[in-house]
């Protein structure tokens, strides 16, 4: 395509300083007179390139131009060196594309960027994955993914709770979660978002769909996400925990802490708290041993007294078995 050999002549140039018609001829492919053209078509559009004659001569951009040919400022240049998902392009096929792509654009760059470049690569490295990473695979994304971008029908089996199912879908976009790969399709008039790891089949059938015209992925899946944790299950309390304790309280992922009473002279704080379920609860409360005392509701106070008299129990008979 003309659009993309014109970028090529500019990031040639800017490589290079000078090059003459014949080089840029030899280097894209195609004869000296559709340079010609490509250079008249440059200079039209604003573009400052200029010839010089003689045997040193050649075509060259205006000094002061290069530095902006990308269009990327150092700032734009460092954000999209923090965008290297290394786990998610290995699950597509795509590092090592990716890697190549990265290497043209810097090297299209001026000196003084790449120098940037390098400089933000050696200081900074974002690690996006959790501590506790999935362990899940995902041998069917490949086929997954050609049904999506060929828009063909795809036809899967795949594991639910009680049964395994099988369905015809319309594959509209992969969406990845830390390190979770999800399928977002259309059955029959329904938006549906499947869990990749869970399909023991898919096959990509020969009969494509049309999109719908309104579907944008990613608001479906922030509206679909919104939809998921309203749909959480909620158990409120009002618990007293040491007030040492709250930093890392509120790190915790099955707790949501709405309220804090400023903290006793005794080091105590109340607080209003709401977790998912009533074992969840109590499992999180007798992590905290001595730490946390559940005030409502009385049932979850029950259940915990129930379980500490459990373990009690359990570590009491192995002492008094041991010392008998």
């Amino acid at each position: 395509m003309r659009a993309d050999r014109l970028l090529s002549i500019l990031l040639h140039l800017q490589n290079h300083g000078r090059m003459t018609t014949r080089q840029l001829a030899e280097k894209l492919e195609v004869s000296e007179r559709t340079i010609h053209r490509d250079m008249e078509a440059l200079s039209a559009s604003g573009v400052p390139v200029y010839a010089e004659r003689g045997s040193a001569g050649g075509w060259a951009l205006a000094e002061g131009y290069r530095s902006n040919l990308t269009g990327l400022k150092t700032d734009e240049l460092q954000s999209l060196l923090l965008s290297s998902p290394s786990a998610l392009l290995n699950d597509l096929g795509l590092r090592e594309q990716y890697e190549h792509a990265f290497l043209k654009l810097l090297s299209a760059l001026p000196q003084s960027v790449q120098q940037d470049a390098w400089h933000v690569r050696q200081r900074l490295h974002i690690d996006g994955a959790g501590w506790h990473e999935s362990d899940e695979s995902f041998p069917l994304l490949q086929t997954i993914q050609d049904a999506v971008w060929l828009t063909r029908k795809l036809w899967v089996r795949y594991q639910r709770e009680d049964a395994v199912v099988e369905r015809i879908v319309q594959p509209l976009g992969l969406v990845a979660k830390r390190s979770v790969w999800y399928l977002v399709a259309q059955v029959d008039e329904d938006m549906r978002t499947y869990r990749i790891s869970r399909f023991a089949e898919a096959k990509v059938l020969e009969e494509s769909f049309v999109r719908p015209a309104d579907f944008d992925l990613a608001s479906y899946w922030e509206e679909s996400t919104k939809q998921f944790k309203a749909s959480l299950p909620r158990y409120p309390a009002v618990i007293r925990i040491r007030e040492e304790i709250l930093p890392r309280l509120k790190q915790e992922r099955y707790i949501k802490i709405a309220s804090v009473q400023t903290a006793s002279e005794n080091g105590w704080m109340e607080a209003d708290v709401e977790f998912h379920t009533l074992d969840s609860a109590c499992t999180l409360v007798l992590g905290y041993g001595p730490a946390i005392e559940v005030l409502q509701p009385d049932e979850l106070r029950t259940e915990v007294v129930a379980s500490a008299a459990g373990i009690l129990r359990l570590y009491g008979g192995n002492t008094a078995a041991d010392s008998g």
